[in-house]
């Protein structure tokens, strides 16, 4: 028998079998090597598909589409500091509401709600959506409010038929914010000054660049007054059993516990997630019929029950994800329907 003959390794081969070798090691030093690798195929086509999330019998065909809302409400791409992350909320939501109305073996929808709320428009895009899905559809809607379902959020859960809240839940905050930086005072310190030229006096208002004017403001309490008018008559219109003036007590941007909100007549019933899969299925007709609840995701997402998210993107290649705040990323004035104290 001959004898065994050693190859060398070539220079590619070798220098790959460090940097995995590498990469191991410094998962062991870290403390955060996973136990495995996973790797699972990815269909090409990122359609939202259906997942069973639980099932009341093995002969059930009728449905509950079980649809969440997460996060800040805004008409666009979540970012960071290396580029555009996860999806448009606004679109995603109408993909799986286009998808509830059309399968006809859905009866009714859940949607979840755990958002402070978020831009004015992508909030009433959102209402209206939901809007147009009852009025095409027919099929009932019951919104669940989780940990926070304030400003934008509560609009939202304003176009449903009726509104389960959490005993802890956080909701109302019915109100308009805008907040304008200011950087002038520093760029005085440091002599630094911006020159705008502009076709008129309120071409830049809102500027961080400089001090806001008497003018500029009014002009901007204007503008908020008509925001806020229009989110009050979205409530009194869903909420018709509150007396204008109480109501107009109630929508001063203060936030309510959802047993408090009960009592106010902000929300109809205080419950779990499961109550308000209860009552979609009363709403529909099969109180006594075995249902399946079902959600939509992209393919490459797992539901295991009710409880779980399906709108988070895939694991993304950057180590460090830093997340810029709404007024670095974008620092013009933006009307937000928001609660958020510390923003």
């Amino acid at each position: 028998m001959p004898p065994t003959r050693l190859y060398p390794l070539g220079p590619a081969t070798h220098s790959i079998g460090l940097a995995f070798c590498g990469l191991f090691v410094a998962g062991l030093l870290l403390g955060c090597a996973p136990p495995s690798f996973l790797i699972t195929p990815v269909p090409a086509r990122q359609k939202l598909v259906e997942h069973v999330v639980e099932r009341e019998s093995v002969w059930a065909t009728r449905k509950i589409a079980l649809i969440d809302v997460d996060g800040v409400l805004t008409n666009a791409r979540s970012s960071s500091l290396f580029g555009a992350v996860g999806e448009n909320p606004v679109a995603v939501f109408t993909e799986k509401l286009d998808q509830a109305a059309a399968d006809r073996h859905v009866r009714a929808v859940v949607i979840r709600i755990n958002s402070p709320g978020g831009g004015v428009t992508a909030s009433d895009l959102m209402y209206t959506e939901l809007c147009r899905f009852r009025a095409r559809s027919g099929k009932p809607v019951i919104a669940a409010l989780l940990d926070i379902a304030t400003s934008g959020g509560y609009y939202l859960a304003c176009a449903a038929d009726e509104i389960y809240a959490h005993p802890t839940t956080v909701t109302g905050s019915i109100g308009v914010i805008m907040l304008a930086p200011e950087f002038s005072g520093t760029m005085r310190k440091l002599g630094i000054q911006v020159n705008a030229i502009k076709s008129g006096d309120l071409k830049d208002a809102g500027s961080p660049f400089h001090e806001m004017s008497a003018e500029e403001r009014a002009v901007f309490q204007g503008l908020i007054d008509q925001m806020y008018t229009r989110f009050f008559k979205v409530v009194a219109r869903a909420r018709g059993g509150i007396e204008p003036e109480r109501l107009r007590k109630l929508a001063d941007g203060r936030v309510y516990l959802g047993c408090e909100a009960r009592e106010n007549g902000l929300v109809d019933e205080i419950g779990t997630p499961r109550d308000a899969i209860r009552a979609a299925k009363r709403a529909a007709g099969l109180a006594d019929k075995p249902i399946k609840v079902v959600q939509y995701s992209r393919p490459y997402l797992h539901r295991p029950n009710v409880y779980a998210r399906t709108d988070q993107p895939p694991g993304q290649v950057n180590l460090v994800n830093i997340a810029l705040p709404d007024w670095l990323d974008h620092p013009a004035p933006r009307f937000m329907y928001l609660w958020a104290p510390g923003w």
